[in-house]
């Protein structure tokens, strides 16, 4: 195989990678009545336990997945894992049990570790002068998988609730035989090494960042908006079934729509808004508009409004890139690894603890026993986090965080 042909088939890979990760989202509420949730309220805290499930096993099988690619080679470790994406996905069209449910989400994000051995393959294979471009072919490929996986998820879920699942399998089982056959090896033995205890430790790119003085403030900045961030994902469909009574199709609409947003707010607004404003007061407004559209979803009643507030929502993801810039900023050449591996696992660590923490709020407020019948009440307490973080943001200018580390 050619390396462009290698390219493309890596590129597959992320798109089914990134389709996996949305396909589930607007399905939830009907996986999750199928499986015999009581009501919308336990059925979002089951689906949470199902998200921050395959957050868990991605985050702490990421350095192992890395090393045994380094160990064995690139492509057992990506077949094994497309592989194991058939599994997974057999298991969701099939699966009547919640915990047969929940073990298939944990295995899928073992394979979804692979995100890591897609990236180290596609830097094997290309030349230093084009790394960064090929790198940047892998963001925009996770991006478009990320509008795909929900809108084909609510329009298949209109067939039935397992047929996304069976669509993904088979495109997960064609790309396993496609590199079967055709994927050269980009790993010769001589350059390959031993695993490590390193391999096996998740945490230590965490703990080394947190040394940094410099870093702590936005590090915890950075964390506390990922966190909020992530009622989102784990709720919008939920809280569209609760408020408005969304189909699928809806539901897997409206978070592609927010998909698209997103890839244009960062692609399109973000750079023109820094050149006129500078990183610092872009991040600002960008936790403000993060206030002002969790606020928005908290307290509407009718659905029409969701198209006023979902674009200034989109706004609120500017927040990341900005904070990254800025402590980049002030980090040590040597010490830029460091600080992405630690930026990478706080969005982890956020994607595993706020699914079990923002789902029993939407219960709370949902169930049989709530005192006042909100389901927008996580997204007050989304608002509540954002607006908690301004003050600490606003120190986060650049004389403000000392020299560098």
């Amino acid at each position: 195989m050619t390396p462009q042909r290698s390219l493309w088939f890596i590129l597959f890979t992320i798109l089914i990678d990134a389709i996996g990760v949305g396909i589930i989202f607007p399905l939830l509420p009907d996986l999750m009545e199928r499986v015999g949730a009581p009501s919308i309220g336990s059925a979002a805290i089951w689906g949470g336990a199902l998200l921050a499930a395959f957050a868990a096993t991605q985050f702490l099988f990421s350095p192992l997945v890395g090393g045994l690619s380094d160990a064995l080679g690139r492509k057992p470790v990506l077949l094994f894992a497309m592989a194991t994406l058939v599994v997974d996905y057999t298991v969701m069209a099939l699966a009547t049990s919640y915990w047969l449910l929940f073990a298939a989400r944990a295995l899928a994000g073992v394979a979804g570790a692979t995100y890591v051995t897609a990236t180290a393959y596609l830097a094997d294979i290309s030349p230093p002068e084009k790394r960064a471009a090929n790198f940047g072919l892998i963001g925009a490929t996770f991006g478009i998988g990320f509008v795909l996986g929900p809108a084909m998820g609510g329009l298949l879920a209109a067939i039935d609730v397992s047929a996304p699942f069976w669509v993904a399998a088979g495109l997960a089982g064609a790309n396993v035989i496609f590199g079967l056959f055709v994927l050269p090896e980009s790993l010769p033995p001589e350059r390959r090494r031993a695993l490590t205890e390193i391999d096996l430790n998740p945490f230590k790119a965490l703990l080394a960042a947190l040394k940094l003085p410099a870093l702590r403030l936005p590090l915890i900045v950075l964390f506390v908006f990922e966190f909020a961030n992530m009622v989102y994902p784990t709720l919008w469909a939920f809280w569209g079934r609760a408020a408005f009574d969304w189909s699928a199709v809806v539901i897997g609409g409206s978070l592609a729509g927010y998909g698209v947003g997103v890839a244009l707010t960062q692609a399109v607004i973000l750079p023109r808004l820094i050149r006129w404003f500078g990183e610092h007061r872009v991040m600002v407004i960008a936790l403000v508009t993060g206030v002002i559209g969790a606020v928005g979803f908290g307290v509407i009643g009718a659905a029409w409004l969701v198209a006023i507030f979902l674009p200034i929502a989109c706004l609120s993801d500017m927040a990341p890139p900005t904070m990254t810039a800025i402590m980049s900023n002030v980090t040590d050449e040597t010490r830029q690894g460091v600080l992405q591996g630690v930026i990478a696992s706080l969005g982890s660590l956020a994607a595993i603890l706020a699914p079990l923490i923002v789902t029993p709020v939407f219960y709370a407020f949902t169930g049989p026993d709530a005192p006042l019948r909100l389901p927008g009440a996580p997204f007050l307490f989304a608002a509540l986090l954002m607006l908690a973080i301004l003050p600490l943001a606003a120190r986060m200018r650049p004389k403000g965080l000392g020299s560098k580390p």
